[in-house]
């Protein structure tokens, strides 16, 4: 028996099918953008500086969407602010085999020392560790109907990439970063 949808059923489904991809994408992120402004609002954090080998307090980054534009480029606007991911195997960093400190994109905090470094194969800059734990903050990704654990800055909130349980030794872990969030400092 053949059913013939009336116009009125496949626009219903039609935009279930939206709202189902809408939150895919976006609506399972744990953190929603309020939550990423009042975390923001705390007013000092606790990081690790490479150059002066000690840890040091900071001024929380906050600024608007507006002042984000206005200091990124399209690409890490797109992935430092709106959770995007660049194309495997083209970021600027990934061949990077320099000694040096990769800081944000956003505010300049040392993220992942160049010892840290090493050849994955995902396409991404990919590290073992961060250069200490105070300097990014993880939190749960339920986007693209997967669970993933998303890194961020612990100074501005930006989003950086994922850490995966696949990487090598010491750590097993694989911090696989996006080259547009990252900003190479040579030591």
């Amino acid at each position: 028996m053949s059913h013939i949808f009336t116009r009125r059923q496949m626009l219903t489904l039609l935009a279930s099918q939206l709202g189902v991809l809408w939150l895919a994408t976006q609506g399972f992120s744990q953190q929603s953008a309020k939550d990423r402004a009042m975390t923001s609002a705390e007013s000092t954090v606790r990081v690790f500086s490479v150059e002066k080998d000690a840890y040091i307090a900071v001024e929380k980054i906050s600024r608007s969407e507006a002042e984000w534009r206005k200091l990124l480029t399209p690409q890490q606007y797109h992935i430092l602010r709106e959770e995007g991911t660049e194309r495997a195997f083209t970021g600027a960093l990934l061949e990077n085999k320099e000694r040096g400190v990769y800081r944000c994109a956003g505010c300049g905090n040392d993220l992942y020392h160049s010892d840290h470094k090493y050849d994955s194969g995902s396409g991404w800059p990919s590290y073992y560790q961060a250069v200490a734990a105070e300097n990014i903050i993880t939190r749960s990704d339920r986007r693209l109907f997967m669970v993933r654990t998303e890194l961020l800055c612990s100074r501005c909130d930006s989003h950086l990439g994922h850490v995966f349980s696949d990487g090598p030794p010491p750590t097993g872990e694989r911090h696989c970063i996006n080259s547009a969030a990252l900003m190479f400092h040579p030591l």
